[in-house]
Parts: structure tokens; C-alpha cells; sequence
């Protein structure tokens, strides 16, 4: 019978890492994410876990803490083939060579000013591995089974988080398995809402926000609200998004706030190279959009 093993996003929100293991020895990791945040769990991506190669490696989505590991599993040799979206693919060869190109700051620096344990201090992995992981995804349409390994098959589901994000219904050993990723919310402005999943023998499910409700306020009366004040006051409005998703919600809430005459027209600005990249990816898959977004471009 398959076997699962937890080796990130368990005890903590970051690194996540679902290992299959079939009865017949086939190996697939659901998601490579790398550990973020507080040191002792970035240190956790300098251990070895895998526990020797991998038949297949499938992504959930594109945000780094669960793809953030995949160059350094390239780069050592232990991955046979990685499937995801090609949505994922695309932001993914977006955000794994910034990734990388972090890494080699950070190790820059630590040499430069001496604070490394390690002489000399080496980054995680390199830009020439991310575009090797890069070039290794495979991707394939939603709504469509493909066997991943011998016995283990997948068919990805929109889960509405970024684009090209999704669920997993994975089967093997006679067993049919759901792992969520990171999912999107219901009747949120720019994509489309999750799909609804089937019943399953085993569900691992995504739980960050599990233990709050959201606000009842709209996201654009929020935002509405927020500009207006911001303009009462002569500016600026400053709002820290992440590079992917969240910037473009914003971008498409004050486009239709504008359109709609409910905040005038002022300057807007996204300091970010990551995000104007990222924006145009969105545009590039309408079927994944809601309908309000599909409406506005109509128009």
C-alpha cells in the first residue's frame, strides 16, 4: 500500500515537501518547497531528505516555498521528471532564477563581511541549476490524467490561488489521494473560483488560515476606502503585496474601482520587476480569470 511521508509544511507554514511511496518502491514528491523565515528552519534546507532519487517530482503551484527546492534537487541529480501547470511552469521560470539569484547574493555578502560558518560560503544553489529545473518542467492541460510513474497517476484541478495553481487527485496502490496546495478563496475578484473536488480515500490539505474567518468587508470597499483616506490626506498610499497574485489583485481591483467611478484617477506604481514580469502571465490565461475579470478586458 502507498505510504506518505511529511517533510515540510508540517509544524510549520513553509518548505512543502508530501513524499508518495508506492508498494511497488515508486517515489513522487508532491511539491519541493524551500524553508523561509526564522534560521533554524532555513537551515533545514542544507539537509539531506531525500532519502535517495526521486521518480517524479509534481507542483502544485509556483510560489517558492513549494517549488523553491527544485533547482538544488536538479543540480544533485535526483529528480526523473517534474510535472505541473502550465501556468506554474510559466511563473515558475519567473521566480526559481530570482530565487537563485538571492542565493548567490546572500552567499556574496556573507563572504564579503565574514559571517558565514562556512569558508567559503556557497548559496543553496545557482542560476545555471534554476534554469536547468526550469527547463525540466513538463506541463500539462487541467482536467486531464497522466501517469507521473509506473502506477501513480495525476489530474490537476484550478484551486484559485495564483495562476496556473492547483489541487491533485492522485491515484495509486488502488487508492485515490487529494493534495490542495495552496487554495484560492470563492468569488474573489481575479480568478476563477476552486474547483470542486470528489470524494477521496485520503485528503492532505492546506491549513494556514484555517483557524480565522476572513473580514465581511469586500476587498474593494476595503481598497476604495483606503485610497479616498489616502487622498484626504495628500498621499501616499503605500501597499507591501507579494510579487505574485497578490500584486495583481490589486492592480485589477483599482483598474475597476477607476472604471467604475468609485476612486478617481491618480498615479499608480508597482516597484517591482518580479510583479510587472508576473502580470502579463495573468492576461495569458483568461480561461483561468473570473468572470469579472473576463468582462472588464471584454471591454
Amino acid at each position: 500500500m502507498a505510504t506518505l511521508t511529511f517533510l515540510g509544511a508540517a509544524g510549520t507554514v513553509t518548505g512543502s515537501r508530501h513524499l508518495l511511496t508506492t508498494a511497488a518502491g515508486k517515489r513522487v514528491l508532491i511539491d519541493a518547497g524551500l524553508f523561509q523565515g526564522r534560521r533554524e528552519l532555513r537551515d533545514r534546507n542544507w539537509a539531506p531528505w531525500t532519502g535517495g532519487k526521486l521518480d517524479a517530482v509534481v507542483l502544485t503551484h509556483a510560489h517558492v516555498d513549494h517549488t523553491g527546492y527544485l533547482p538544488r534537487l536538479v543540480g544533485q541529480d535526483l529528480v526523473g521528471r517534474v510535472l505541473c501547470t502550465e501556468g506554474t511552469r510559466d511563473v515558475a521560470a519567473l521566480l526559481l532564477p530570482d530565487s537563485a539569484h538571492l542565493q548567490e547574493e546572500d552567499a556574496r555578502i556573507a563572504n564579503e563581511r565574514g559571517y558565514s560558518k562556512h569558508d567559503p560560503a556557497l548559496p543553496l544553489y545557482t542560476a545555471a541549476q534554476a534554469e536547468l529545473a526550469v527547463a525540466m518542467l513538463e506541463d500539462v492541460p487541467f482536467d486531464r490524467a497522466v501517469e507521473v510513474a509506473p502506477g501513480v497517476s495525476v489530474t490537476f484541478r484550478r484551486a484559485g490561488h495564483i495562476v496556473g495553481s492547483a489541487f491533485l487527485e492522485m491515484r495509486a496502490d488502488g487508492k485515490r489521494l487529494l493534495f490542495s496546495g495552496d487554495l484560492g478563496r470563492y468569488g474573489t475578484p481575479l480568478l476563477a473560483d476552486p474547483d470542486v473536488p470528489e470524494p477521496a480515500d485520503a485528503l492532505v490539505l492546506e491549513c494556514t488560515y484555517g483557524d480565522r474567518r476572513h473580514p465581511e468587508e469586500a476587498p474593494a470597499d476595503q481598497l476604495a476606502r483606503e485610497v479616498h483616506t489616502a487622498i484626504a490626506r495628500g498621499g501616499p498610499l503605500l501597499i507591501p503585496a507579494f510579487a505574485v497574485g497578490r500584486t495583481q489583485e490589486l492592480l485589477f481591483l483599482w483598474r475597476k474601482l477607476e472604471h467604475d467611478a468609485r476612486i478617481p484617477e491618480v498615479p499608480l506604481f508597482v516597484d517591482s520587476p518580479l510583479a510587472t514580469d508576473a502580470t502579463p502571465i495573468y492576461l495569458r490565461y483568461p480561461y483561468e480569470q473570473s468572470a469579472a475579470v473576463r468582462d472588464l478586458l471584454a471591454r
